[in-house]
């Protein structure tokens, strides 16, 4: 799907809610742009798809869908997941949804619009939060207030991952924050992705990996 979506010469409209100068605006972008600029690498992605097959998370949030391969890692890693994938483009949603049919991957349910409006919505609806891959905003106050809001559903055994530590200084602010917030047990930061962990009965520890 990766290879395909790179030979894609095909474009579609795209409005940024992100950052950067030009969020907000529309414009229009060829598909293959969008997947080699915002795919997540294989590598990570790969270890995304790990981390759901070992700890088994029933019910796991993908901030940021774009194109759905990180969404489709995901999924793919526990089919028995409830995957809720958030995306504000509705034009990037559609070519996500296509991608999700043709893997066959019936149980990705997405959540379109705004992350600012849909997130606290969608956390409504669920009782706890298993994992949470946090790709919507590379700003500090956006990526705190998601972070602070899916806190809401978490409990010991949740895993959240975090994209881009060091995307630029708003995010490295961020993630040290982030490391040291009082319900933070654990943390790993593998550079491009850091992972959180709240498990009490360990002791809190912070760890940097070269992967």
């Amino acid at each position: 799907m990766r290879s395909s979506l790179l030979l894609e010469d095909r474009a579609i409209p795209v409005t940024d809610f992100g950052a950067g100068p030009k969020a907000g605006l529309k414009k229009n972008r060829k598909i293959s742009y969008i997947a080699r600029t915002s795919a997540k690498p294989a590598k990570y992605a790969q270890l995304l798809f790990r981390l759901v097959a070992h700890f088994q998370p029933r019910t796991i949030f993908d901030l940021g869908t774009s194109l759905g391969i990180t969404s489709s890692y995901l999924a793919m890693a526990n089919k028995q997941a409830r995957v809720y994938t958030f995306e504000g483009c509705p034009s990037i949603a559609a070519e996500a949804k296509e991608n999700f049919e043709k893997l066959g991957i019936p149980h990705v349910q997405q959540v379109i619009g705004n992350l600012d409006d849909t997130l606290s919505k969608q956390l409504q609806k669920v009782e706890q939060l298993d994992f949470v891959f946090f790709d919507g905003n590379h700003r500090y106050e956006p990526t705190m207030r998601y972070f602070e809001a899916c806190l809401s559903k978490h409990h010991e055994h949740s895993v959240f991952v975090i994209d881009d530590l060091y995307w630029s200084a708003e995010m490295k602010r961020a993630w040290q924050e982030i490391r040291q917030h009082p319900q933070v047990c654990q943390t790993v930061d593998l550079f491009y992705i850091g992972l959180v962990f709240f498990r009490k009965t360990q002791p809190k520890e912070r760890f940097t990996l070269l992967y």
